[in-house]
């Protein structure tokens, strides 16, 4: 992807290098690819545990369990294992609260650094183009 900084009107040209800007926007979109790639792995793992907080449920409690913790399969009866397995899809939903939070605030970051610094992307630089030599 190719870009274009045009200096804001009435901006020093002093206040920052062309090529710092988008250093700068890149690594914010960086950050905001690498935020929903995590919320969607989370999101795998989430569903995961409701499949088997759904599936153990109807089981009875005293029946055997297997959980796999690190590369360990540990024995345990349902009793045990699904009140960790729920604790852990909870946790699982606020670090996805969090994480999203997070990526609003940084989308919105990266697009306010994009107005101020007048960055196009070499698509919109072709639109507007099209655009003006359709008129």
């Amino acid at each position: 992807m190719t870009t274009e900084i045009a200096a804001p009107p009435g901006a020093p040209s002093s206040q920052m290098d062309g090529n710092k800007v988008i250093s700068v926007y890149k690594e914010m979109q960086s950050d905001c690819t690498n935020m929903m790639n995590k919320i969607a792995e989370l999101e795998v793992e989430r569903n995961e545990h409701m499949l088997v907080e759904k599936t153990m449920r109807p089981l009875d409690e005293s029946r055997r369990a297997f959980r796999l913790i690190g590369d360990v399969l540990v024995e345990r009866t349902v009793g045990e294992v699904l009140p960790s397995v729920e604790t852990n899809r909870k946790n699982i939903d606020e670090v996805l609260g969090t994480l999203s939070i997070r990526l609003k605030e940084k989308q919105q970051e990266a697009a306010n650094w994009k107005v101020k610094y007048n960055i196009r992307t070499q698509e919109e630089v072709d639109n507007a183009k099209k655009a003006s030599g359709s008129k």
